[in-house]
């Protein structure tokens, strides 16, 4: 009878817990519950990108988690984007200072790359999308980088947020890539507050 109780007992904090709960960091879990309090992503779904664990979280426009995934990060570590990043993107080489993943809120857009690619434009002047794995001679290596448990292996990237096909067309494409979404990147560097001064 009392182990009856006890398991009853657990079985209702567990259903008490939010699903995203078990998953996110505690500073990640902090973000996302003041973004759906306040009301920051204005009804839109979101996505959270918590750069010291190279994951991303992304959320209906009620908060609910809908999927998360390991990503591939910027080589550079820093919370800025460089000035001239963008025009260094579409010139095809981005210096390695450049490389980084910006930390801060964005409003993002479904949109396409200059190859005709399907894209979600986080900050389309500085060339800052998230995408799916791409097909070549790097694929490989990425996907054994995606399915490592170390963060830093996940520092590839040129300073998008790159994530595996599937999760790109099952997840990404589906719940932030029908109109414009809210993109939360976490920085790596500095405080969640600094960044996030409403916290």
């Amino acid at each position: 009878m009392f182990w009856k109780a006890v398991a009853a007992a657990l079985f209702a904090v567990a259903a008490a817990v939010p699903a995203c709960a078990a998953t996110l960091t505690h500073e990640a879990r902090q973000l996302h519950d003041w973004i759906v309090e306040a009301s920051d992503h204005g009804g839109r779904p979101f996505a959270i990108v918590d750069k010291k664990a190279a994951r991303i979280f992304v959320f209906d426009a009620d908060g609910n988690m809908r999927g998360e995934s390991s990503a591939l990060l910027g080589q550079a570590p820093g919370d800025d984007s460089a000035p001239d990043v963008g025009e260094h993107a579409q010139q095809g080489f981005v210096p390695f200072e450049e490389r980084t993943t910006p930390a801060g809120r964005f409003v993002a857009e479904p949109g396409v790359n200059a190859s005709g690619e399907q894209v979600i434009w986080v900050d389309y002047n500085s060339a800052f999308a998230i995408h799916r794995l791409r097909p070549g001679p790097s694929q490989r290596p990425r996907e054994v980088r995606l399915a490592s448990s170390r963060p830093e292996d996940h520092r590839v990237s040129y300073g998008c947020v790159v994530v595996p096909v599937r999760f790109y067309e099952d997840v990404v494409q589906r719940w932030l890539g029908k109109s414009s979404a809210v993109v939360y990147v976490m920085p790596e560097g500095a405080p969640l507050q600094d960044i996030f001064s409403a916290l």
